[in-house]
């Protein structure tokens, strides 16, 4: 990135740049994983609870009411179509049977491997049309969000 002056405003173009890489980057993935979501009748926030769980071995409801900034009603509400369609299962903690762990079922680990895949030749695309200083600072982004630990 470039040294910051006094004003902070080459940081500040950088950001803006950054964000319409983002926005660019944002409509080209979504529109083909809109175009997918729906085939399986799934929609983007039942999706992102997929993506949670295929990186955990469970989620209790309270935990995915958390991650999705929902209410545990609202992701109860959501576990319940994903269950219908047959993506997530839920199930009883051993050491205590009134809690309920949801876990994502193969099913479920496919259209998000499936998605990911989409997206990743997506964004190799794009990237592949960059130079040399754009793949550099996309790379150091990358790694100052990593370090900032964003979920």
């Amino acid at each position: 990135m470039k040294t910051m002056n006094a004003s902070g405003a080459s940081v500040k173009a950088d950001a803006d740049r950054l964000a319409d890489f983002v926005l660019f980057t944002q409509r080209s993935c979504i529109l083909n994983l809109s175009t997918e979501l729906n085939k399986g009748n799934v929609s983007f926030p039942q999706f992102f609870l997929l993506t949670y769980l295929s990186s955990e071995e469970y989620l209790t409801m309270s935990d995915i009411a958390k991650k999705m900034g929902h209410s545990t009603a609202a992701a109860t509400g959501l576990v319940d179509r994903l269950e219908k369609l047959y993506y997530v299962e839920r199930v009883h903690a051993a050491e205590d049977r009134r809690k309920i762990m949801v876990r994502i079922t193969s099913k479920g680990t496919e259209l998000v491997s499936k998605m990911r895949t989409e997206i990743a030749n997506d964004l190799a695309g794009i990237l592949a049309g960059m130079d040399e200083d754009q793949a550099e600072s996309v790379e150091h982004t990358k790694r100052a969000i990593h370090g900032r630990a964003i979920a």
